[in-house]
C-alpha cells in the first residue's frame, strides 16, 4: 500500500466506526480517507448518539490529516449537520441514483463543455 500510495494512489477506510473498521488500523495503514459509515449518517436527525459519533470521527480524521467522506447521504438536512460538523465531501442518494457507466458518460457529453465544467466530484457538493 505504501509503494501504491507513493505512486498517487489513495486509501480510504470504508464503514469507520462499525465492524472491522478498526481504530488499529490508523496507526498500521497508510491511508488519506475516513468513510463515516452510513448508520451515523442515517440516524444524524433523530437525536441519537449518531451526530456526537460522527463529529468525533471528523474531528479525528481533521486531526491525523486525513479526508473524511460521509457515506449515504439521503436528505439535505443530513447534509446540513455533516457541513456543520466539518464534513463536505459526501456520497448518497442526494446526489444522485446507482447508474451504469455508458449513462454517466451519455450526462457528461450532453450539453457544452462550459456547462459540465462546474459539475461537482461524485458525492461532492459545491457550495
Amino acid at each position: 500500500m505504501q509503494q501504491l500510495q507513493r505512486v498517487g494512489v489513495s486509501f480510504a477506510l470504508d464503514d469507520f466506526g462499525t465492524g472491522y473498521s478498526s481504530l488499529s488500523y490508523l496507526k498500521v495503514l497508510p491511508l488519506d480517507t475516513l468513510k463515516i459509515d452510513i448508520a451515523f449518517v442515517r440516524d444524524l436527525n433523530l437525536g441519537m448518539q449518531a451526530t456526537p459519533i460522527a463529529a468525533t470521527i471528523i474531528t479525528l480524521a481533521e486531526s491525523l490529516g486525513l479526508r473524511v467522506i460521509a457515506e449515504g447521504v439521503e436528505t439535505n438536512e443530513q447534509r446540513l449537520v455533516l457541513a456543520r460538523l466539518g464534513c463536505h465531501i459526501y456520497q448518497g442518494f442526494l446526489f444522485g441514483r446507482p447508474g451504469t457507466a455508458s449513462a454517466f458518460s451519455s450526462v457528461l457529453l450532453e450539453g457544452d463543455a462550459a456547462e459540465h465544467a462546474s459539475l461537482p466530484l461524485p458525492g461532492q457538493v459545491v457550495p
